[in-house]
Parts: structure tokens; sequence; C-alpha cells
């Protein structure tokens, strides 16, 4: 698969294309639901009056103009077990938006959890031939970034410089123009599973659509659920979805650290199934109208009815109390949470100046959950919502749609983007290095 995409430099033209067209949409490939938007890039100007809401910082340059969610199919831990499940879901959302949309659709975006995200810190230096630093000099400076050896079987998906330091100034964002002598930068890099991305490319394929991006779900969830205080000071963004949790830290308004917990709210509802002995679409719907994660003395009283469509009359019409259904869901949670705060904590979260933990995903609407959390992650725990954009539908608007509303500034305003540089090929600096700068100049 990797001859028919051999590079996200080529995805980037793409995306730019879909964007110089007008029309792209989003995919939101997940373990419980594929989430389709349709983003429209021209005459926002004309309807923004009418609208009634004003464009928030980074969305004026473009609109949502069509939207559908259908059940996931085929997908376990975020990744595609099923090819051809996987595919017809695929198609019934994007078929839904753009006929919402009124538009066809060739391009699309899409993210992902699970894959096993593995975070690296990289760091490079490269003295200046002249004074001032150019492009040329930034370009030189990613690439003298010495790229460890991965292992095989794994691709990158991002990699971000979060630093540029000159001579002895540091924390620089943009480096290009200033004066000195010696420049250094810091690049974040997240490699994923191959075989994983080249299934998503592959069934995207499969449903005749081109692929014009690619992200994780856990960066996308920090773009639209952090505010903009929250990422320049440091926090995490915990995206509870169905097959996996996605964790990422910002600080600087980069992404510095992601990572993946394979248990999500399926794990919840299988375990309500096997405990009540129910099927899944009713130990789903259990979960979603009556369950909790603390037990008050209230909850002895208040009985809930299983239903079903067994045939069995007693079994159908039997009741539980809701202590027993958090006395299911607790310790499920529990461990989803002290599995977050191990990763954070081999992150070193703790030395960072805020100690913010966003809560989003479909999962995380649990009630009671914040509180739990707090206890188990730390005192500074909120509930995270995805930031407003513009033609949003209000059944979107949900946690459960982080990711599809992240990924939609991550179309709009890609941050890597900016370093999109040529990298230069002469001047070596070790055999070591060729390797990197051939991956630079393949993926970026």
């Amino acid at each position: 698969m990797t001859d028919l995409y051999q590079s996200q430099r080529a995805m980037r033209h793409m995306r730019r294309a879909a964007m110089q067209r007008g029309v792209v949409a989003i995919l939101d490939v997940g373990t419980s639901k594929i989430a389709c938007l349709v983003l429209r890039f021209d005459g926002i100007e004309d309807e923004r009056d009418q609208d009634g809401v004003g464009p928030m910082a980074g969305q004026s340059s473009f609109r949502v103009i069509g939207a559908a969610t259908t059940r996931s199919r085929g997908v376990r831990f975020g990744e595609i077990a099923v090819m051809n499940e996987t595919e017809r879901a695929i198609r019934t959302a994007v078929q839904a938006a753009q006929k919402m949309a009124n538009v066809r659709v060739d391009h699309v975006i899409a993210c992902f959890s699970g894959a096993e995200p593995r975070s690296y810190g990289l760091a490079g230096e490269w003295e200046l031939q002249d004074s001032v630093v150019t492009e040329q000099d930034v370009a030189r400076v990613l690439a003298a970034c010495d790229v460890p050896d991965f292992g095989d079987g794994r691709e990158i998906l991002h990699a971000q410089p979060v630093n540029f330091a000159l001579d002895h100034r540091s924390g620089l964002g943009d480096p290009r123009g200033q004066i000195g002598n010696r420049l250094a930068c810091d690049l974040h890099m997240l490699s994923v599973d191959a075989s994983v991305v080249q299934n998503l490319l592959y069934c995207i394929k499969r449903c005749d659509l081109e692929l014009a991006g690619i992200a994780s779900s856990a960066y996308v969830s920090g773009i639209s659920s952090l505010v903009e205080d929250e990422q320049e000071l440091g926090a995490a963004c915990v995206d509870m979805g169905g097959g996996a949790t996605g964790i990422s830290i910002f600080m600087k308004k980069h992404m510095i650290y992601a990572d993946s917990v394979r248990m999500g709210g399926d794990h919840v509802s299988s375990d309500i199934s096997k405990g009540l002995q129910v099927p899944l679409v009713v130990a789903e719907r259990i979960k979603t109208k009556h369950g909790g994660v603390h037990a008050t003395g209230m909850d002895d009283r208040e009985m809930i009815e299983m239903g079903g469509d067994s045939g069995d009359w007693e079994k159908d019409r039997r009741q539980i109390s809701r202590t027993e259904l958090i006395g299911i869901m607790r310790p499920r949670v529990e461990e989803i949470l002290e599995e977050v705060r191990a990763r954070l904590d081999a992150a070193g979260f703790d030395s960072l100046p805020s100690q913010q933990i966003v809560l989003t995903g479909g999962a995380s609407q649990i009630p009671g959950l914040d509180g739990l959390a707090s206890r188990i992650l730390g005192q500074r725990v909120r509930m995270g919502r995805p930031l407003r954009v513009q033609g949003l539908p209000q059944a979107a608007t949900g946690p459960a749609f982080s990711s599809a509303v992240g990924l939609c500034l991550f179309a709009a305003h890609p941050q890597d983007e900016w370093w999109d540089f040529d990298i230069p090929t002469e001047r070596y600096p070790a055999r070591s290095l060729k390797r990197a700068f051939r991956w630079f100049k393949d993926n970026w």
C-alpha cells in the first residue's frame, strides 16, 4: 500500500488542492461510531452575519455544511478488524453527509485511535553560515535531528518542532529572520503501527475516496478540547473513546507526548453484559440511561428494569438496583483511569507547571466520572467539550465529537505545515544523518 501513498507530503498537496476546490470531508473512524463532517472553505464571509454566531479564533476559514454518524462496525481497539464491515460503515456515513451537504466529496482527512503510538523527543543543532536565520537553516536543523531506530513495522505519523533555541535564547516559536550563531531544535515524533495505517488507507481507497491527510485522535482531541491557556501552560487531554483511550500532553501550544490505553467505554458495556447476562445492546442502553460510578443510599431503592426480547417473560422482566449496576461499572472505570495515571507518570506529567487534565470523548459522559478522576489522576480535572465551529449541528457538539471537530481545525491550520520546507541535500554532517535527511525529505 505504501506505493499508493508514498509520503505525507503528497497528502499535503492533495489537501491543499481539495481546499482550493472548496470542499473536503473529515472522517473520524472510531470503535463505537464513524463520524463524517463535510467542510466548505469558501463563501464564509457572506453568511457570517446571518448566522448570529461569530467565528472563533482560527475557525473563520471553513464552515460545516454536512454531518452524519453511523454505528461503527468491524473496528476493535480503534483498529480495523473486519475490512468489509468498516468499508460499509464508512460509505454509509460519507453518503449521508454528502446528501446533507448536497455536494460530492472526493478527498477525506481521517483520524484514528489505537495503533500503539509511541512518542520520541529528538534534538538537533546547526551552526549558521550567515548570522541571520533563513528557511534553509530551519530545514537543516530539522534534518539534523537524529531519528532513533523506532523498529520495523512502524511508521511516523507526526513530527513536529516544539521549540527552537538561538544561541542561549530558548522558547522561540519562529526563529526565521533572527540573528545568532547556533540554532537548536527540539522535535516531537510520534510513531504508530504501520499495518494499522495501511489498513485504514486501503479501506478508504476501497470507498472510492482519496486520503488527503491523517492524524492521531489523541492529538486532534487535544486541539479542540483544550483552551489556549491550557495548551500554553501544559495540560493533558484524555480522550475516552469506545475501544481505546487516547492521552496527549500539550505544552507551549505543541503536543509533546501521546499514548493510548487499549480500553474504553465498550469494555464497561461488555462488563455489564457479562455481569447481568444481557445482550450488548441492552447493556449499552442501561449504561447510558442509568450508569454512574458513585453509589448513594437512594440507589439501593432505585430499581432498573432490564428489558430484552429473549422470549422468556421472567428473564426479560428482571430488575436490579442501580447500586448493583454501579458495582459492575466502577472497577472497570477505575482500571482505565489508573492505566492513564501510569502513562502520565511515565511521561513526567508531574513536572509540568500546570497539572490540568481534561476528560473528553464519548465514554467521559458517565455521571460522576469527573469526581472519581480527580481522586485517581489529581485534583485539577475538568470535563472538556469541543470548541464551537461554524455550521456544526447541535447533535455533534458533545464530547464524543472532540476528535472530529479537532480534525476540522487541523485540516484548516495544520501545525507542521508551516515547516514544510525542502530539505537541502548538500553538506551531510555524518553518515548516521543521511537516513534522517532522506526521511524528512520523503515525509515532510
